[in-house]
């Protein structure tokens, strides 16, 4: 396939075979060069056990083959048939408190089921042998958003699969024992039979088991993955396999998709905008630039998102006239090869037949419909972009199982959130319209002037032992308060917190003192400027920082707010209280200019411009969310590819709409 992908989920089982042909007709109407099928259709696949009817999923591909539309086939493995639980009852997962979920829904699987995973493999072999070698075929695509909606399961088979698995990972009961630490509340083990599930407890459960367990069922799943992933690259050689990720901190928590991008051919994901009021375009930003980091900075393809309103959320909004095609070009701006929705047409049963489509229920003669067309001509004209790399300023530290650690019970504040921190420090980021690559906390972070750490509780010696490097060797850090606790093990690194980050950060925090529910703390700076904090506040004491904002009142007044740390070539600066975005884009002003990344003054607040650049060129994408018309400055002239203008020193970007422009060179 040449150009971007363009499409969606196409489930014609839900429809009459007569349909087809008006779909394909409509499908090409509207620019459509991929699309999703076979996702949830193993029940159709294989009615009984052993007995497979493939007639017309034959047929399907046949037709969209004639029609030039490539396939991106699933292996139905997030749906197993109600048959296949009727036998195997025990494949359901259960939760944490012991209640074991029913059929009819989707995702309810339990990963450590043998019987699944022989079925599952079975049904993908299948298809494999069949269909590896069609001429449509552009894409494997295992199972269905692993660990949505049940990422962990705790059942017996569960317990056992846990057990061997721990055995692997500590070799012996004395390490294990040592990791979590079961010497407090006498929890210690005489033999791995003893050790069970994190099941739900009288009072909170040793808080390493729990981590490990969140480990545990997410490499159970990956290893279900790559099982089938395996089976079809011995049968179908030279076509990708991936798997549709949720990369939003909104969307999914139970995957660490650093380890899960390493075993995809291709990293793709699915977003849906969170309407909770907070600016959903920006949390789009942070999910394409989170999936682009998670392919290690290699295009990468948006698989599902939506023409309109969801359904799943308690008030689910429309999409006002042309934020698709804004969303669409968001996520190619920051490395998609395409933008595919769920799904084709929309549904008229189940649970998402309010869900929006492609082709609403309001037919072709429709807002929706006419936007779904003229994204198809414009993704058309962007063809040439394939390939090409999006451009980052700066980096933030991200890391799931940080995040998974933080989150459990008793720690000083349940008002202190990850994943809040990263939205807050990334919507600063945003706002001085930098792009930003995620990067793991022990990765390689020498290409960035700037690193951001806004949530590192677990920070390992290594990831202390890096962040130190980067700075020493030239960089600009900032770090926010909690961050290097504790150790892989949830155990408190030896001696004065911030343990990992004591050394680059030139100081040592001597006790939390977090605020009351809506409490605030005024910081003092330079000048005479104040912040307000709220939430955490620290007793920080310098061993080589300065002082940068104090605190002026609360318990922690007279003492540090902000410090900034000179080591090496480099600035370490430390925040240690939680200040909203518009408070962190103040002090993000002297950080930015130690790492020598000017501000942009000639941009609005929702104009985001963002670079690809590649072997077919470097082009700038301007995206106006606001309702004002807008002038982008360029220094460099180019060819806009959707208007095919030619634009010198200042693009026009009128409100609400998307610009393209080739640069000449």
């Amino acid at each position: 396939m040449v150009g971007l992908a363009y499409g969606g989920d196409y489930n014609p089982e839900q429809w009459p075979e007569s349909l087809w042909p008006e779909d394909i007709r409509l499908m090409r109407e509207a620019g459509v060069t991929m699309v999703s099928v076979g996702i949830f259709s193993w029940a159709l696949l294989e009615p009984e056990p052993g007995r497979h009817d493939f007639g017309w999923l034959d047929r399907l591909l046949a037709l969209l083959h004639e029609a030039g539309i490539a396939v991106d086939l699933g292996t139905p493995t997030v749906a197993p048939p109600a048959w296949f639980y009727r036998a195997h009852r025990e494949a359901l997962p259960v939760s944490r408190e012991g209640v074991r979920y029913e059929f009819g829904s989707r995702g309810a699987i339990c990963h450590s089921s043998p019987a699944y995973r022989r079925a599952a493999a079975a049904i993908t072999e299948q298809l494999a042998r069949r269909y590896g070698d069609h001429p449509a075929l552009a894409l494997w695509h295992v199972h269905n958003e692993y660990g949505v909606p049940v990422g962990a399961c705790y059942c017996d088979t569960c317990a056992d699969g846990f057990r061997h698995w721990l055995r692997e990972r500590y070799g012996t009961l004395d390490a294990l024992n040592d990791a979590w630490g079961t010497a407090f509340w006498g929890q210690r083990y005489g033999a791995f039979e003893e050790i069970n599930p994190p099941r739900a407890t009288p009072t909170v459960a040793n808080p390493a088991q729990r981590l490990d367990y969140a480990r545990f069922a997410d490499a159970t799943m990956r290893a279900n993955f790559t099982a089938e992933r395996d089976i079809l690259r011995r049968l179908s050689p030279g076509i990708p396999v991936t798997t549709n990720f949720m990369t939003a901190l909104s969307q999914c928590d139970s995957a660490d998709y650093w380890a899960w991008g390493r075993e995809v051919d291709l990293v793709t994901n699915d977003h849906y905008l969170i309407t909770d009021g907070r600016r959903t375009h920006v949390n789009l930003a942070m999910a394409a630039d989170l999936t682009r980091s998670v392919a290690g900075g290699a295009p990468w393809l948006l698989l599902e998102h939506s023409t309109s309103g969801v359904s799943w959320q308690p008030r689910n909004p429309a999409k006002r006239p042309g934020e698709m095609a804004r969303n669409s070009l968001g996520h190619v701006a920051r490395g998609s090869e395409g933008a595919l929705f769920f799904q084709w047409r929309q549904s008229r049963r189940g649970a998402e037949k309010f869900h929006s489509a492609m082709l609403p229920h309001a037919g072709t003669d429709s807002r929706v419909w006419r936007e779904v067309v003229a994204l198809g001509a414009d993704l058309a004209k962007l063809g040439e972009v394939r390939g090409s790399r999006t451009v980052a300023d700066a980096a933030m530290v991200w890391d799931w199982q940080s995040w998974w650690a933080q989150r459990l019970e008793w720690r000083p504040s349940e008002d202190l959130d990850a994943r809040e921190r990263a939205d807050s420090f990334y919507e600063a980021l945003y706002d001085r319209h930098l792009t930003v690559d995620f990067a793991h906390p022990e990765a390689d972070l020498s290409g960035y002037p700037l690193v951001v750490v806004p949530a590192l509780y677990l920070a390992t010696a290594r990831a202390g032992d890096n962040l130190r490097a980067y700075v020493e060797g030239g960089g600009t850090l900032i770090v926010s308060c909690f961050s290097g606790i504790v150790d892989e093990h949830d155990a408190v690194h030896p001696g004065p917190y911030p343990g990992a980050l004591r050394d680059v950060l030139g100081l040592v925090v001597e006790e939390f003192s977090p605020l009351a529910e809506g409490g605030r703390v005024r910081l003092t700076g330079p000048g005479g400027a104040e912040l307000t904090g709220d939430v955490w506040t620290e007793i920080v004491v310098e061993r080589g920082a300065e002082t940068v904002w104090t605190y002026a009142d609360g318990f922690a007044a007279g003492h540090p707010a902000v410090t900034r740390h000179r080591l090496g070539r480099g600035t370490a600066w430390y925040l240690s209280t939680r200040l909203a975005p518009h408070d962190l884009a103040t002090l993000l002003a002297p950080v930015c200019a130690d790492a020598g990344l000017a501000d942009r003054p000639d941009l609005p607040r929702d104009v985001e411009v963002v670079h690809r650049t590649g072997d077919s060129g470097s082009y700038l994408f301007a995206i106006n969310h606001g309702d004002t018309d807008a002038k982008v400055p360029h220094p460099t002239p180019g060819t806009e590819l959707l208007t095919g203008e030619r634009s010198a020193g200042h693009l026009a970007v009128p409100a609400g709409t998307v610009r393209v422009l080739r640069l000449d060179g």
